[in-house]
């Protein structure tokens, strides 16, 4: 579950063990995970009620939640030398 990414927005989310989800705190939304299998189908993401996503929102803060991946910035087009 390390290289995973938002399908709506590509971003990181962040594993939620106990809930069997993956939640996007940028989107406030969240995909089941069925049988240790994510469903990353943006269709299927379900909205996270403010107070589970307050919850959610201080794991995180407090380093108790780790995202998928950690965005980088993109390096841009390779300089070529003439």
């Amino acid at each position: 579950m390390e290289i995973l990414a938002c399908p709506a927005d590509k971003g990181p989310l962040y594993c939620v063990d106990e809930a069997d989800l993956l939640y996007n705190p940028r989107l406030g939304r969240a995909y089941r995970i069925d049988g240790g299998i994510p469903v990353l189908l943006i269709d299927e993401a379900a909205e996270v009620d403010p107070s589970t996503a307050a919850t959610y929102d201080a794991r995180i803060a407090n380093g108790e939640l780790s995202p998928t991946f950690v965005p980088t910035a993109h390096p841009g087009p390779r300089q070529t030398s003439d």
